[in-house]
């Protein structure tokens, strides 16, 4: 392929050759910025107030434009509010069969509705489908004052596991997304709840797939677009009041790839589908999801002085995955970079052995995580303790 800046296009003067010769020279001792520029292009600007796009795998934020703004959050609301009686059912305090009364509180809620009617008496699994497929308000309220006695105690209960989420910029006084003041959340903070619905609640996660409920002789479409036009999206949820505007997060999973796409404030239902598609097409089109270890996999085993057994078994927490430019992520690496000093027994699980780090192609720690033991060794008896005592003794003294 010849080189661009030796064209010749146009007389051959002193001047111009000189010109091209001090383009060829940068051209030649900087192809790695030349490559870098070229990887990923800026990501796509759109017709919304914030948005963020997220690689599942491993959290990292790809897109950010405004995604810590506090905004209202609508019906997004209800993730939360799904994902907190999600874990209640993980933990069996509620059963999917039980049986919820409507209060009239509930019944007279305005806004989008299950169309639930005082007074009946409904199972938790059916008020799911209500809340995630049909935003209903009704639905919301009911489950809320199921597992709290109170939409207000409820609304403690969403911001206890925002917290744990580190959700920083959210705030819920509400199980609906009924405007209020001091209600509030970002795309930053939806993406990473989606992200924990999709992790945390794998069962449950089928829900908002489903494009459509029937009520009480009503049924009502999801109003998630994109569960019609891409057939990769599988979720979750849409938003919609006045302040808030149009909001959508919204995941689709392609060859074992899952993007996150969080968007707040565009103008029409048609138009957030639209401008989610960008950002979602964006990600899997310039970036790679690799999970380059799984949470408890053996990375290797490291050896133990003192103890019961000879090595313990050594991985990580949890998945060390990244997403990375699609051009560039086979220059990418791991190496196990093992702690200072022996590693005597007690070894309780958990305890740190080290770190694991991802390298680019020009030798830059980009990522790194603890490596940790995956299983505890005991104290060795008399003899081991002894022997290797003197083994570290004579190490130490003769290096």
């Amino acid at each position: 392929m010849p080189i661009p800046f030796l064209l010749i296009d146009k007389p051959m003067t002193t001047p111009y050759l000189l010109q091209r010769l001090v383009l060829l020279f940068g051209f030649l001792i900087a192809p790695a910025a030349w490559s870098a520029a070229a990887v990923v292009p800026p990501p796509p600007q759109l017709a919304a107030k914030s948005w963020v796009l997220m690689d599942a795998a491993s959290g990292n934020v790809l897109v950010d434009h405004q995604g810590n703004q506090r905004l209202p959050p609508a019906s997004l609301t209800k993730l939360m509010t799904s994902h907190v009686a999600a874990l209640e059912l993980q933990r069996g305090r509620i059963k999917e069969g039980d049986l919820v009364t409507i209060s009239e509180k509930a019944w007279r809620m305005g806004g989008s509705k299950m169309f639930v009617k005082v007074g009946n008496q409904v199972a938790v699994h059916d008020l799911l489908r209500g809340i995630i497929v049909q935003s209903g308000n009704d639905a919301s309220i009911a489950l809320a004052e199921h597992l709290a006695g109170g939409e207000d105690t409820f609304a403690a209960l969403m911001n206890q596991e925002a917290k744990r989420l580190g959700l920083a910029d959210t705030h819920f006084v509400n199980a609906t997304g009924w405007p209020a003041e001091g209600h509030y959340s970002s795309a930053l903070d939806m993406a990473k709840l989606a992200r924990a619905i999709v992790i945390e609640d794998p069962e449950h996660y089928a829900l908002y797939k489903e494009k459509e409920f029937v009520w009480n002789d009503i049924k009502q479409p999801n109003r998630n677009l994109l569960l019609w036009r891409d057939p990769s999206v599988d979720g979750l949820k849409t938003g919609h009041t006045e302040e808030a505007g149009y909001c959508l997060v919204a995941s689709s999973q392609r060859d074992g790839q899952r993007m996150i796409a969080a968007v707040f404030g565009t103008n029409s239902e048609s138009e957030r589908a639209t401008e989610t598609a960008k950002l979602l097409a964006y990600g899997f089109n310039f970036f790679d999801s690799k999970t380059f270890f799984k949470k408890n996999e053996t990375i290797q085993a490291v050896a133990v002085w003192k103890g019961a057994a000879r090595t313990v078994k050594a991985g990580v927490a949890a998945d060390f995955a990244a997403a990375l430019p699609k051009r560039a992520s086979g220059e990418y690496q791991t190496r196990v970079v093992l702690k200072e000093g022996d590693i005597v027994a007690p070894v309780a699980v958990g305890a740190p052995l080290g770190r694991v780090e991802l390298v680019s192609g020009d030798g830059k720690v980009v990522m790194q995580t603890p490596l940790v033991a995956l299983e505890a060794v005991e104290e060795g008896g008399f003899f081991r303790r002894m022997w290797d005592g003197i083994r570290l003794f004579f190490r130490g003294l003769f290096g």
